[in-house]
């Protein structure tokens, strides 16, 4: 699977799904990060923010692009989108993540208007949350108790920020993934508001092995038509073909 990270500023997208791509890179799937700035008016030059990034890319094992757009600039704009377009289409992205909507940066709004708009026959299309967010209401989770420490990890390659922004704290992220985690029923998350989430239960380990049950199913009857076991309730009735869950146990 061919997934794409969009974020404005070097560090948006390890805060807001840092944990979710190294969920994607374990499994196999190709990870692209587009940064849209160079983040050069932020506390310190822009060449090390372009290092620091490059580090944490390597760090989460993505293909890293930039953007090119001013710090601070970032126009809503039909040659914003169209750029945004074309990086989709040259890493054929299946899935997108950017940053929600609703955030006191200009350059975060901005960013998340365009890659709507780019993304507008994606089907699995994710919004995460910014420090600066001013609204967000995920529906969707991601479970990154296995990857925390390489989000965290990711993060202090950032140093610039980590030192200098009160916004890049990783004790107050580990403590928002933790709190995510609690609201979905483990122990630590990932939160994304979702425009667009098609969820494919026909494949991955997770789904039901209904042929696999079936068969299974099968062959117990088999096994009891031969010991001369009736294949029903005491009233004669047909028992229901059990369906397994994968790791389930059989009743």
């Amino acid at each position: 699977m061919n997934v794409l990270a969009i974020g404005a500023h070097p560090d948006d997208i390890e805060l807001g799904c840092g944990g979710a791509l190294l969920r994607h890179v374990a499994v196999g799937d190709k990870v692209t990060m587009l940064v849209m700035t160079t983040g050069e008016r932020g506390p310190q030059d822009s060449v090390s923010r372009v290092l620091e990034q490059e580090n944490a890319a390597a760090r989460i094992g993505a293909e890293l692009i930039w953007g090119g757009f001013p710090d601070g600039a970032i126009p809503h704009s039909r040659e914003t989108v169209t750029f945004i377009d074309s990086v989709i289409d040259a890493v054929g992205a299946q899935v997108l993540y950017t940053h929600g909507q609703h955030d006191t940066h200009q350059d975060h709004v901005a960013t998340a208007l365009c890659s709507l708009s780019a993304a507008r026959r994606l089907n699995r299309v994710l919004c995460y949350q910014s420090p600066s967010a001013t609204a967000f209401n995920p529906v969707v989770y991601v479970d990154v108790e296995e990857t925390i420490k390489g989000k965290l990890d990711a993060l202090a390659c950032h140093r610039s920020q980590v030192e200098r922004c009160e916004l890049v704290d990783l004790e107050a992220v580990e403590a928002g993934a933790r709190f995510w985690g609690h609201q979905a029923r483990m122990r630590y998350a990932e939160a994304f508001e979702v425009p667009r989430f098609v969820w494919d239960i026909t494949g991955g380990e997770a789904a039901v092995r209904r042929v696999e049950s079936s068969a299974v199913a099968a062959d117990e009857r088999a096994d009891r038509q031969r010991l001369g076991v009736i294949d029903g309730d005491q009233n004669g009735a047909p028992r229901p073909v059990p369906v397994y869950l994968v790791g389930g146990r059989r009743p």
